[in-house]
């Protein structure tokens, strides 16, 4: 059985919804960011209905409606891309990768993450990114040079000019005044 979640946006969000899983007597065989596969075939409605709770008091909620789940898939994928790639640039294809992960024609995933969330997919990834670099610029262990190249930017100044559109400031600004509270969680972007 798969369990679809929305709001799993790292890895102790996995191991937090593996713990609520577990503690239900559950057996998850995978949990990946947004999907949990179990090795149950059918749960009884006061088990889901106690899963929920707990997810509901971990700060996720259970998704049983297919465009719900298909718009939290698309989001998984571009933070699993953006967030935890490890050091590879991003210059990728995003409609060949979300199409291709979700088997779905990206025109229909385009215009379902619209209509759903009231932002363009590429908007939201551009606001991925955007938090990707403020983490990069706040552990201040590569410059913007390299920021702009490993987050697939064609040179420094587009990487900037986003940066100040998105957030206000330019990366210079936020390096320089390590601003506290300028980092948003992955989940609440848009």
């Amino acid at each position: 059985m798969i369990i679809h979640i929305k709001n799993m946006v790292c890895g102790r969000c996995i191991a937090a919804v593996r713990g609520v899983m577990e503690d239900a007597g559950l057996h998850p065989e995978r949990v990946n960011l947004g999907e949990v596969v179990l090795s149950e075939e059918d749960l009884p409605e006061e088990v889901l209905s106690r899963i929920d709770d707990q997810l509901v008091e971990n700060g996720f909620e259970r998704i049983s409606d297919r465009k719900a789940r298909i718009i939290e898939a698309m989001k998984s994928k571009i933070i699993e891309v953006i967030h935890h790639n490890g050091q590879v640039n991003l210059r990728v294809n995003w409609s060949e990768i979300l199409s291709s992960s979700l088997h779905y024609e990206y025109n229909y995933l385009s215009s379902l993450f619209s209509s759903v969330e009231g932002i363009t997919v590429e908007h939201y990834i551009i606001q991925q990114k955007i938090e990707r670099a403020k983490e990069l610029l706040l552990y201040d262990e590569l410059t913007l040079s390299e920021i702009a190249h490993l987050l697939g930017y064609s040179s420094v100044a587009h990487l900037s000019a986003q940066f100040k559109k998105v957030t206000g400031f330019t990366p210079s600004a936020l390096k320089k005044s390590r601003a506290q509270g300028v980092r948003r969680p992955l989940d609440k972007l848009f």
